[in-house]
This record gives C-alpha cells, structure tokens and sequence, in this order.
C-alpha cells in the first residue's frame, strides 16, 4: 500500500514543480519583454551606446611612461563595479555598461578600448546575450562575438583576459526572473568554450565561476542580493583573481 501510494505522490509533486517552474520562465520572459520595449528608444538611437563613454575617453590623460592601462570590458557586473576600491592606485579603467550583449559591446570595442590603448583588456560578458536582452541568440552567435573581439584586440596587440560568466542562484525573491532566463546548463557550456578557445588562441582565462559557486552548483547566496549581481562579498572574490589573469596576461605579452 505505500509503495502504491508513494508513486502517485511522487508523480504529482514532479508535475506540481515543472508546472511551477514553467509559470516562473513565463512570468520572466514578460518581464524581460516589457524591459525590452522601454530599451527600444535607446538601441534605435544608439544600439551600441557609443555617447556612454565617449567624453570620458577624450578627456583620459596620454598613457604614461610604463603605464599598464587595462581595461575592464562589460556588463552590468563590471559597471557596477568600484575599481578602484579593489584595485587602489592601479590604472584601471572601467567600461561597464549594464544590460548590454556581445554584440552592443562588439559595436563599441573599437572606441571603448583599442583607442584607449590599453596594455590589456579584461572581457566579462554573456549572460545578458543567454538571456536574450537584445534577442534571441544561439551559443554559436556568442561565441562568434567573443571571437571578434578577440581577433579585434590581436591585431592590436592588446592581450586579452576573457572572464567566465558567472553562475546565478534563485534563493531570494529577486532573483527569480535572472534566474528563469539563465539557465545554468547554457552558462556552463559557454564557459567550456571560453575556456577551450583560450587555451587554443594563448589568451587567459578567468575562471569566476568555480570561485563563486557553492554546494548545490549555484552561486553562493551570500555573493549576490539578486542573484545575479555580485555585492561587496562577490567582488572581493573577483577581485585577487582579476588581478593573477592581468598579471598572467602582461607577463606574457
């Protein structure tokens, strides 16, 4: 009699979850969509949000004499990053912009960091273009365009560090939505291929991910309020591993 009772309860619980789990995804793509649509005045104007950094970059002092100028190339998780609490006294340059995809940064590589002249570049992005912030894109698509930039920076001489994307957890009610158009399986795939492609073209690569995640193969709760972008916690793992790539990256140039 439990075993007969065990199985349908069993069977019930397992479609209670997927059901729950296909409400949540539909609950986020509608979020996402209606987000989409307030962006469409600001990618029809300027898809690649050229006017972001372009007053900042004509006003940067002239390189000093041994000056390593790097540049961190991404997202909101570099945005919103205080580099110089991290990284006192060093001649780091954010260009972070939140929301944004390969391609958008693609558009802007040329502006916001082979015209710098940096002595390196660090690249975090991806887990807007999983999410579909500018449409839907295949892995291959991605790939494709953490491949340009790369071959961008070569032919520059520019080494380049390209950082993990980072896991995401669903322990808090805000990270629900970043959480449901996410899925871990995508960024772990991405990540082989990072990591592949490095290792094949002699750029580094920066694993945030192993560094971040915790038991249950998510990120840690304690990195992120919203599952997605890390807190003072979260950059203070980032931080010291930043800087080994950087360090890798300059001593191989």
């Amino acid at each position: 009699m439990r075993l007969s009772l065990a199985l349908p309860v069993a069977l019930l619980f397992s479609v209670f979850t997927f059901g729950q789990q296909a409400m949540e995804t539909a609950d986020a793509v509608r979020h996402l969509d209606r987000w989409r649509l307030s962006r469409i005045p600001v990618l029809m104007d300027d898809f690649g949000e050229l006017g972001r950094y372009r007053d900042a970059n004509a006003s940067l002092l002239a390189l000093a004499p041994g000056e390593s100028r790097v540049v961190f190339f991404g997202d909101s998780i570099t945005d919103g990053w205080r580099l110089a609490d991290y990284f006192p006294a060093k001649p780091y340059i954010n260009r972070g912009i939140g929301g944004q995809t390969t391609p958008q940064m693609l558009v802007r590589f040329r502006q916001d960091v082979i015209d710098l002249g940096p002595k390196a570049v660090v690249i975090l992005a991806g887990t807007n273009d999983v999410a579909g912030n500018t449409g839907p894109m295949t892995l291959q698509d991605i790939e494709a365009n953490y491949a340009s930039m790369a071959e961008l920076a070569h032919a520059h001489r520019i080494p380049v560090v390209f950082s993990s994307v980072l896991p995401v957890h669903n322990y808090t009610p805000r990270s629900q939505d970043f959480f449901a158009t996410r899925p871990m399986e995508k960024i772990r795939e991405l990540n082989r291929w990072l990591r592949d492609y490095c290792a094949a073209n002699g750029h580094v690569y920066l694993d945030y991910f192993s560094a971040m995640l915790d038991d249950k193969g998510l990120l840690k709760r304690e990195l992120s309020e919203d599952g997605l972008h890390p807190n003072a916690a979260g950059y203070k793992v980032m931080a010291p591993l930043a800087e080994q790539a950087i360090q890798k990256a300059l001593s191989a140039a």
